[in-house]
């Protein structure tokens, strides 16, 4: 190397030596101990305050959200401008709509859809599986519904899957045990992760392993026939929480093929799920699907359901290793065995069905959107992709290459990269447990308290439209569109009432209303609106007068079947989990006082006082012929 070079390469190491110098010999530097522990002390206070603002400034959620208004007027609230203008969170409503009630009247006349619920859990997770086993799973009341529900008729074609990733060394024969006394876990060929591909190893196993029972029961509808219709398969081993007519079947000696689900969901394991619900809302989405474009994009579809894109794909289970599967297509004949060492098959490049067929699958994307200043996605506690998207997910070339990352948000990438894609669906019966600090937290929501919200909204709107029925220009705001349009519009700041919780309050820690609670009374304090709930201290209500004033299954959900919360998110704790299982399952269809009324002649008027010692009594007669009479 030449001199000249060589004084080049030093000319930069050189300038830095000489200004360290000039600042270690600064006077204001720190030469003390005291003064270098101080000024590592105001380093740290300082990198500690600049990692909290920049927090702050990019949490899109730095306020409740009005849940009030998306549950009875959704128009009342508009998403951020101007990221999504054209955006609406319920497109086929108009301004002012009311939100219409759950269910349509036809919907025990539509037949069941199937549902493959993936739920996503990790090795040593093993008390919240059980926990999910034990409670929404099989519980009759979220598998039935509400006011005696269907006898499990609706979620007749619905099962669970826990998904796991390979487990650590460490866990891997209790895993192994506990897949073979539950027969309901998945193992994805891919390490454990949460964004780092998960998402799309499911949808891709799903696609080929995702299996839901036929209908077993004759429907007044019949199914509706789409590309996916006549693949079937071999029952593989039940789980304890399987349908009871996937049972009786089993059972019968006379075994039906399952087939392929109307819809995969994915499902974290801190969410809560009515499973009746669930499946009534799809049910529903299914059934009023939007009918393709005449001149729509058509893709291609597998030739069967044992083919794969990749030889990776194929596999992969432990599940399927230890079962295995006899999967037929009806359409062409074929039979093909799948298992942990199956050979890939490669995709064929034309359909093996016509393309009217394959034109005619609804493309549904189902969840909760999240609509912010950065985003707008399903949210990751729970989503669901009809069988089409599943199938395309799982074999198209540009979304492999988008697998990192967030994963719901991933997801809402893949939708958006789709064909035929379209604005998702949106519904609010999702919320956020009580007791995590975020926008859209609130009490256990039931339809009759979303009557009485809807009561309160129409009145809100109704006072606000007489009060500016005359402008100052004289011009009068006829028909409830154009004021509801006005008042959205008007509207910079949204009212703090909309987002109002008599059960929590956004930015503060939940405490029960009033101290020393038994267990029942803190779990009634928990649902939104209940006179529970609004105790305070020196309040001259009783926990016990709240208790019996307390409303009863049937009457919180309108005598209807369906219609009330799908799911409760950010479930951390599994004493959180058994709150929420007692709130959502537990609790008398027709509570004491609503017997009490029935049972005193001419009933009570609304403003009537109980007497608590006459109403103690009866419900102790009552309670003890209950007895007698089980015994």
């Amino acid at each position: 190397m030449s001199r000249r070079r060589r004084k080049r390469s030093g000319r930069w190491p050189r300038f830095l030596k000489r200004w360290l110098r000039r600042l270690v010999r600064h006077p204001f530097f720190p030469a003390q101990p005291i003064t270098l522990v101080l000024t590592l002390i105001l380093l740290s206070i300082l990198a500690i305050f600049i990692t909290l603002l920049l927090i702050y400034i990019l949490n899109p959620d730095k306020e409740s959200l009005p849940w009030r208004a998306y549950c009875s007027i959704p128009s009342l609230v508009a998403p951020p401008q101007p990221y999504f203008p054209s955006q609406r969170i319920f497109p086929e409503l108009e301004y002012g709509q009311m939100l219409p009630s759950f269910p349509p009247p036809n919907l025990d006349d539509l037949p069941p859809a199937g549902l493959f619920v993936g739920v996503f859990s990790i090795d040593s997770a093993f008390e919240r599986r059980m926990l999910v086993r034990t409670t929404w799973a099989s519980h009759p009341r979220s598998r039935d519904g509400a006011v005696g529900g269907d006898e499990g008729r609706g979620t007749s074609r619905t099962v669970v899957r826990f998904i796991l990733g390979l487990p650590r060394k460490d866990w891997e024969r209790r895993v192994k045990l506990e897949m073979e006394m539950y027969n309901d876990i998945v193992i994805l060929p891919i390490p454990e992760n949460m964004n780092s591909g998960k998402t799309h190893s499911f949808f891709s196993w799903a696609s080929l392993n995702g299996w839901v029972p036929p209908l077993y029961t004759p429907s007044e509808v019949p199914l509706p026939q789409f590309s996916y219709s006549n693949y079937t398969s071999t029952p593989p081993s039940l789980a304890p929480h399987d349908p009871f007519s996937a049972w009786e079947n089993i059972q019968s000696g006379q075994v039906r093929p399952w087939v392929r689900p109307d819809f995969v969901v994915k499902v974290d394991d801190d969410a809560f799920l009515m499973l009746a619900e669930l499946e009534s809302r799809l049910r529903v989405e299914l059934h009023n699907k939007p009918k393709p474009l005449p001149n729509s994009t058509l893709l291609y579809r597998r030739t069967g359901p044992g083919t794969s894109s990749s030889s990776s794909s194929s596999s992969t289970s432990s599940e399927t290793a230890s079962q295995g599967s006899n999967s037929t297509d009806t359409r062409t004949g074929t039979s093909t065995k799948t298992s942990a060492t199956a050979t890939s098959t490669p995709l064929s490049p034309h359909p093996t069905y016509p393309e009217s067929l394959t034109d005619n699958d609804p493309l549904i994307y189902w969840g909760y959107l999240v609509t912010n200043r950065l985003h707008q996605f399903m949210a990751g506690e729970i989503y669901s992709l009809s069988w089409s998207l599943v199938d395309w997910v799982a074999k198209d070339a540009t979304v492999k290459t988008m697998t990192r990352g967030a994963e719901d948000k991933q997801t809402s990438k893949w939708m958006r990269a789709h064909p035929r894609a379209d604005k998702p669906n949106m519904r609010f019966w999702c919320s956020d447990h009580y007791r995590i600090i975020i926008s859209y937290a609130h009490g256990f929501l039931f339809p009759s308290e979303v009557t009485r919200i809807k009561r309160a909204m129409a009145a809100y709107v109704e006072k606000w439209t007489s009060a500016v029925a005359l402008g100052s220009s004289g011009h009068s705001l006829n028909g409830g569109n154009n004021a509801v349009s006005a008042l959205t519009a008007s509207s910079s700041t949204i009212p703090s009432e909309w987002s109002h919780s008599t059960v929590s309050k956004f930015g503060v820690r939940y405490v029960p209303p009033i101290a020393d609670l038994s267990s029942r009374h803190s779990v009634e304090a928990l649902v939104e609106g209940s006179e529970m709930s609004t105790l305070r201290d020196g309040s001259p209500m009783t926990p016990e007068h709240a208790w019996v004033h307390r409303e009863g299954r049937n009457t919180r959900y309108e005598n209807k079947r369906v219609g009330g919360t799908v799911a409760v998110h950010y479930i951390k704790k599994n004493m959180w989990f058994l709150e929420t299982a007692l709130a959502l399952l537990e609790g008398e269809e027709v509570s004491e006082v609503e017997r009490y009324e029935e049972a005193s002649p001419g009933g009570l008027g609304p403003d009537a006082h109980i007497d608590e010692d006459m109403w103690g009594k009866w419900a102790h007669s009552n309670f003890g012929r209950q007895r007698r009479l089980r015994e």
